[in-house]
């Protein structure tokens, strides 16, 4: 399968290092709007979160290149300017977070594009651990690979709501701060995705702050799963400062009653039943850093897991946002293709 990656920003680069190391499938081409095919390899090459690779990649005269793996680079605006058949691909991955048009995807010969963000126009959304085996390639062109938050949130969600119905929750993401916040308070930002033109508080500093947000976990959740929805669960943002592995705390009440025990044990089933890493239980007295480049999606931290009066569930979850959910991404390209 050769796939071409659109973007190799923070979520880019992170598919990329994983299909490096799995060889699940191979990456032959990045279309990338930096033109600075040194600055591109150097990006790859060096990262300050996840460290240097071994196997670094050397600049030539339109791609770069290691000692296992040769990928062209090109520099499109869109992904529809693209020749796909002149460079035989039969997959996109689009880590760029831009928007696109999904109508004019299903026009263009590669047999699949995978989204890395939510899409309601896309012809399926995929979160591993509650809808994988409903993607069928015959039939699924688009194919979005949810969020992070979603990934981290909804395969818990569901595995609740099958066992004992959720009547209503709240969720609160603490999300590591992101690249097109500002360091230091400057003017505000604008957020496409969240229907924001100007977000006063995204343009305050980064790294001195905790910065309240809307979140769009709940509508991604229930692209995957309907009935989980803004009618069922609120939600808010908390963006902390710091560079990776976000954290989500739970509020659920259930119209069947549990205890704690039950409950701990429910999850332990599923993490030794499942077929991907997605559910992971912590009972250790480990901090958010512990978790960096951990594949599993859903850590479910047993310190903090409580039942209270039968009926309201309390849990804390801990995530990767960029290497465990691109591990997620790689697994259902994989499937999906």
């Amino acid at each position: 399968m050769r796939v071409l990656l659109n973007g190799v920003g923070r979520v880019g680069k992170a598919i990329l290092r994983i299909v490096l190391q799995n060889h699940n499938f191979e990456i032959v081409a990045i279309n990338e709007l930096n033109r600075s095919l040194e600055n591109i390899a150097y990006s790859i090459n060096y990262d300050s979160t996840y460290g240097k690779l071994d196997d670094k990649f050397e600049v030539g005269s339109n791609y770069i290149q290691n000692s296992s793996t040769k990928i062209d680079i090109l520099n499109y605006k869109s992904l529809e300017e693209i020749d796909y058949k002149l460079l035989n691909i039969d997959t996109v991955i689009d880590a760029s977070g831009s928007k696109v048009n999904v109508e004019n995807l299903k026009k263009l010969s590669p047999k699949s594009f995978f989204l890395t963000h939510p899409n309601k126009n896309a012809d399926i959304n995929v979160i591993l651990g509650v809808n994988e085996n409903t993607l069928d390639d015959n039939i699924h062109k688009v194919i979005s690979t949810s969020s992070c938050n979603a990934t981290a949130l909804l395969p818990i969600l569901k595995l609740i709501d099958d066992n004992y119905t959720i009547k209503c929750g709240d969720i609160a993401t603490i999300h590591p701060l992101l690249n097109h916040q500002k360091t230091l308070d400057g003017q505000c930002v604008g957020s496409s995705d969240r229907e924001v033109e100007c977000s006063f508080e995204f343009g305050r500093g980064s790294t001195q702050n905790i910065i309240p947000s809307k979140t769009t976990t709940v509508d991604a959740c229930a692209l995957v799963v309907p009935t989980l929805n803004k009618d069922l669960l609120s939600s808010n943002s908390f963006r902390v400062p710091t560079s990776i592995v976000g954290a989500i705390n739970v509020t659920l009440f259930i119209k069947k009653e549990i205890v704690k025990d039950e409950l701990l044990e429910l999850c332990n089933e599923y993490s030794q039943k499942q077929e991907h890493k997605i559910i992971f239980n912590n009972t250790k007295p480990l901090v958010s850093s512990d978790f960096q480049s951990c594949e599993h999606t859903t850590i479910i931290d047993h310190r903090y897991t409580q039942v209270i009066q039968g009926n309201m569930i309390k849990l804390v979850l801990w995530y990767d946002n960029e290497w465990g959910y691109a591990s997620k991404v790689v697994e259902i390209v994989s499937k999906g293709n």
